[in-house]
């Protein structure tokens, strides 16, 4: 049997970038049409069940099309897929912790985010992708920018080693006090009240922006902040640009599901963000050990990846149950 995979995954006719491109966006397109139409019909709050099995779907469909990956471009790149793909879930943790905080400060209802979190993901997929297509050029261009990818990767996870707790405390407080949403109540007008699903209301003649409206800006700015962190992350592991957008696309897709599963539960998994800032690190290390005549293999950083950010979870929650107990 074993023999017959491995036969199977060696012994094929290779689909053509432009198909597998297109399976690709097929892919996505049945993802988020399953999404709008079927998982998330109503504005209601889904049912924990209900998002357990939709984020499970995800996961099932990202870890899927790593096979592809792995059965058209070989066992290397669906290595360096499924890492780009755990490290991009991993950071999502951080996404939904400041979605939750956007979504109280701003006021959206439980009931309306899923409607928010549809066109966030949205933005997001066609965002990562300009965002993606300048890196890969520049790269392409300029192969010392990866250098310059490490030096960040590096000094960003030691900035999130030493992140506070009291950061934590008062993120509510920092975010009405930040650059973006004040830039975003300076140039649109605002209006706090909810209109039901509306992201544009009327008051007096005069369109508004619904609170709706107002956190979907401010999570789509904050996305692309989060991107700055993530993409050279995973140019770190490759510079194949199928790779690099697939496992950054197929894990945020499911982010709207993991925000409703994980929102009350994300902070006890306290022990995540140094885990996630020691991944940066080692990825920074990493694209620097060539000049030094160092090469590690793509299945090495899943190993590394893997080995941190599960350590993590499990000490995690293991603290939590020592300290119940």
């Amino acid at each position: 049997m074993l023999e017959k995979l491995e036969y199977m995954f060696t012994h094929h006719a290779v689909l053509s970038d432009e198909l597998m491109w297109f399976f690709f966006g097929l892919a996505v397109i049945v993802l988020l049409a399953l999404d709008l139409f079927c998982f998330n019909r109503k504005n209601e709050i889904p049912s924990f069940s209900h998002t357990l099995w939709v984020c499970v779907a995800y996961i099932g469909a990202g870890l899927l099309f790593g096979l592809f990956v792995w059965y058209e471009k070989g066992s290397s790149s669906a290595m360096d897929y499924y890492t780009g793909f755990l490290i991009e879930k991993s950071l999502s943790m951080d996404n939904i912790f400041v979605m939750s905080i956007i979504f109280t400060s701003v006021g959206v209802p439980r009931i309306y985010q899923h409607r928010v979190l549809f066109w966030g993901i949205l933005g997001a997929v066609v965002m990562r992708a300009l965002m993606i297509s300048v890196g890969a050029a520049i790269i392409s261009e300029f192969h010392w920018v990866l250098y310059l990818f490490s030096v960040f990767l590096i000094y960003t996870g030691a900035k999130m080693i030493k992140h506070s707790e009291e950061d934590d405390e008062n993120s509510e407080e920092n975010i009405k006090n930040s650059k973006i949403y004040k830039m975003v109540e300076k140039y649109f007008p605002v209006t706090h009240e909810i209109d039901g699903a509306h992201f544009i209301t009327k008051k007096d003649g005069k369109k508004y922006v619904t609170p709706l409206l107002f956190a979907l800006i401010i999570i789509e700015l904050m996305d692309v902040i989060f991107a700055i962190d993530s993409i050279p992350a995973i140019f770190g592991i490759t510079q194949d640009v199928f790779i690099v957008y697939t496992s950054n696309i197929f894990a945020i897709l499911g982010l709207r599901a993991l925000y409703f599963l994980l929102e009350a539960a994300v902070h006890r998994f306290v022990y995540l963000k140094a885990a996630l800032a020691i991944v940066l690190i080692f990825i920074g290390v990493k694209i620097l050990l060539p000049v030094f005549g160092i090469h590690l293999e793509s299945w090495h950083s899943l190993i590394v990846t893997f080995g941190l950010l599960g350590g993590s979870i499990f000490l995690s929650l293991a603290k939590e149950k020592k300290e119940k107990a």
